[in-house]
């Protein structure tokens, strides 16, 4: 091995770099995602040392957060005691310390047609992050610049393509216009561009150091499903998965649909036969498309194989993005101390599920004939059908569970964003509201301003100022009676009333009723305005403000707060569905979340107190936790786990309460397998009807999906019920319909979904973050 610092993993790990034949590319898992990055930027600076005038690709996204931090962190403290001592520890030779000035940077892909100027273009990341955040000389970097692509003097980006998108048939037919011809030329200069940008590559020797993330169908670069494993920099279109993905970083699908991309190609990442190509991928999300590239034969529908034929090619991964790599799963197996009732159900349910057989049903030759099947047999003593036995038995013991919810209890239901408890596990929150001896708050972290669009709040003003023009709703007689005065806040509930009565009657007027009342409150509350005609004023300046900003666009602090005060409302109105009010309703938009493409670690006095104080209100003994410790769904998820933990273990300790049962639960993200969970809380179609029609009748700017799941094109609540469908459908496989159809009670006879939920004890719950608090204090 050529690597020391790669080296040094595997043998702190005693792992093997690859599991032959299996695996087709090595492999190294670390445990946390911010290892990842570590390890990362290790690599690339042990390589920078070899190669100071190398030429270099490094990713875009979320995906390299920590790879970032981290090489500035060791480049600027290089000589310091504690970095020296870490970066050889890490196998990197502290007395060479690297220069990064000399180094030829390639960008690796863009969005087209997009303004280089604009924060959410890709030209504008790599110049804030890279040239200036590492000190790249940017004379000796090759660059996309769309707007000095192919385009004739005097003509910009707008006045070539309009606000449409690019017509990739001008490539081959006629131009039917004066304007399409034009655009014919430029889509020409472009492919020229592309073909030039490439020969310049390969002038350079090639890429020396490639760094990339694995996108939702396994793209690398924008190389998606399907791509030519020969291909080379061009203009393309991409697939839905990948718009999805995107719909963050432009504003919305809407925007995405219309964008093209300038990407390298996969024969220019792999031309240099002792290129160093690294791919990096966290959580349980990712699995999958990893599994794939790392097992599959070359092949165009996993583009990463293309990978293969390069010596030095690397997937850095978490545990969770591990998950199905086969043969490490069977080295598990066989090298375990001790093998835990955890996993001998998650390998019996494997099997039960790759069979289509009940678990009571399977054989040892159907565990013969499955990987971790066969490695199970060989660890155990027992028969293999009391083993089957029992596991069908816990599976029915956590459905019990699911049926018999806690009574005589407080919730802190938490969520990151304002629609993931809905997402998540509504259907056990739905429950255990029935139960009136129960008492609920619910308590949403950040603001959420990101999701709503330009193009929603745009239409919000516009409908608030045809209001203040036609007096339709009285709003004036409101203000003068003190209705919108913060002495008189107990009227914002009064809002949420007027919108459900709406909901009730289906009168879109009495919704829209509730609907401006509510902005009208926070309009006077941001601007500190009450004369009707100062609001007027300022509703025409939001008006002029949405529609004149570039979708992405990170919005002033102000539109930021309007924009979250936007969701706030939609999620008072799903509680207000239930009965629970402001008094129960608690928006603490920690300030770590502030519209950035990486989102800032927690902070203790800015970001844990107001959780610690909220702790202290509630006195909880159920606290609800989106429960994504390596980073499978958005990093924000990630980032409020660290903050509830730290929160709860101040708790704990001022007021000796460790008793609290910390429930974790999973959305459209990331699921649990079912070994993973603790209970499986049934859903019913009435339940399955409720949560799809109490969202889109609540979370009106969601129901469009501007940002929506690669895995669906649609609601977030349709692939929500999807995925409680298929958990059915896998408890149907392992325990027999017979079980559901027959069983006594009506609840489980009706029963078509299931919501899987992990409970904890504190001191299990601390584990997953222990190592997420180490290194936010070592940053």
């Amino acid at each position: 091995m050529e690597s020391r610092v790669e080296q040094r993993v595997l043998e702190a790990t005693s792992a093997k770099l690859t599991f032959e034949p299996e695996e087709k590319i090595g492999t190294i898992v670390v445990d946390s995602f911010p290892s990842l990055g570590t390890l990362a930027a290790a690599r690339f600076l042990e390589w920078v040392q070899s190669n100071p005038e190398g030429v270099i690709s490094l990713p875009t996204g979320k995906t390299p957060e920590y790879f970032i931090r981290d090489v500035r962190r060791f480049v600027e403290h290089w000589d310091e005691p504690g970095t020296s001592a870490e970066i050889e520890g890490l196998g990197l030779d502290p007395a060479r310390k690297p220069t990064l000035r000399g180094v030829r940077f390639v960008q690796i892909d863009e969005f087209y047609p997009i303004n280089p100027l604009h924060q959410n273009s890709f030209y504008s990341y790599v110049h804030k992050y890279y040239v200036d955040g590492f000190g790249l000389d940017p004379g000796r970097g090759l660059f996309i610049r769309c707007d000095q692509i192919g385009l004739p003097d005097g003509s910009t980006l707008e006045s070539i393509w309009g606000d449409g998108g690019v017509d990739l048939s001008l490539r081959y037919r006629l131009p039917e216009s004066k304007q399409e011809k034009l655009q014919q030329s430029v889509l020409r200069g472009v492919d020229q561009w592309c073909v030039e940008y490439e020969d310049r590559i390969q002038q350079m020797g090639g890429i020396g150091f490639f760094l990339g993330g694995i996108g939702p169908d396994g793209h690398i670069g924008f190389n998606v499903r399907g791509s030519d494993i020969h291909s080379t920099t061009r203009l393309t279109e991409v697939n839905y998965e990948t718009k999805a993905a995107a719909a963050g970083d432009l504003g919305g699908i809407e925007v995405a649909d219309e964008r093209l991309v300038i990407t390298i190609g996969l024969r220019t990442i792999t031309r240099n036969p002792d290129a160093v190509a690294i791919i990096m991928a966290a959580g349980e999300a990712k699995a999958r498309v990893v599994a794939d590239a790392i097992q599959r034969e070359r092949h165009v529908l996993y583009p990463a194989t293309a990978l293969h034929e390069l010596k030095n090619a690397r997937f850095y991964l978490t545990g969770g993005a591990a998950k199905h790599l086969t043969a490490r799963r069977v080295d598990d197996v066989l090298r375990r101390d001790e093998l835990t009732d955890v996993d001998l159900e998650r390998v019996a349910l494997d099997v039960s599920l790759a069979s289509g057989k009940r678990l009571v049903d399977l054989t040892k030759k159907d565990f013969q004939a499955h990987p971790e099947g066969k490695a199970l047999l060989a660890r155990i003593t027992a028969p293999i059908t009391t083993v089957c036995a029992d596991v069908a038995d816990t599976l029915r013991g956590k459905i019990e569970g699911g049926m018999q919810l806690p009574a005589d209890t407080v919730f802190l239901h938490t969520e990151p964003h304002h629609d993931d408890i809905m997402l998540g596990y509504m259907p056990f929150v739905v429950r255990s509201i029935r139960d009136h001896s129960n008492t609920h708050y619910f308590a949403t972290m950040t603001s959420g301003f990101n999701s709503v669009t330009n193009a929603y709040m745009l239409k919000l003003c516009v409908q608030m100022r045809e209001e203040l023009e036609l007096d339709r709703f009285g709003f004036p007689g409101l203000l003068e009676e003190g209705y919108f005065s913060r002495e008189n806040e107990h009227f914002t509930d009064y809002d949420v009333l007027r919108y459900l009565d709406g909901i009730a009657q289906h009168d879109e007027d009495l919704q829209l009723e509730g609907t401006l009342r509510r902005l009208l409150r926070n309009l006077i509350q941001v601007f500190e305005e009450i004369d009707p005609n100062d609001i007027a004023d300022r509703v025409d300046e939001l008006i002029s403000y949405f529609q004149t900003q570039y979708p992405g666009k990170k919005d002033l602090p102000h539109i930021q707060m309007l924009k979250g005060m936007v969701r706030e409302w939609e999620s008072a109105g799903l509680w207000g569905y239930f009965g629970w009010d402001s008094r129960s309703v608690e928006n603490l938009r920690l300030g770590f979340y502030k519209g950035e493409i990486f989102t800032e670690e927690p902070e203790m006095s800015r970001d844990v107190i107001p959780i610690l104080d909220l702790l202290r209100k509630v006195k909880p003994d159920y606290v609800t936790v989106a429960f994504d410790p390596e980073a499978s769904g958005p990093d924000t998820h990630y980032k409020v786990l660290q903050a509830i933990s730290e929160a709860l273990r101040l708790y704990e300790k001022e007021s000796g309460r460790s008793d609290i049962t910390v429930l974790g639960y999973r959305n459209v993200w990331y699921r649990f397998h079912p070994s993973e969970a603790s209970l499986f809380v049934p859903v019913s179609l009435n339940m399955l009807t409720l949560q799809h029609y109490s969202f889109m009748n609540t979370y009106i700017s969601q129901r469009e999906a501007s940002f929506p799941s690669y895995e669906h094109k649609g609601p977030f609540t349709e692939l929500s019920q999807r995925i409680q469908v298929q958990q059915y459908e896998m408890l149907s496989t392992a325990l027999g319909r017979d079980y559901f159809y027959e069983h006594e009670s009506a609840l489980i006879r009706c029963t078509r979904g299931f919501a899987f939920v992990r409970t904890m004890g504190l001191e299990e719950f601390y584990s997953f973050s222990r190592e997420l608090k180490r290194r936010a204090e070592n940053l």
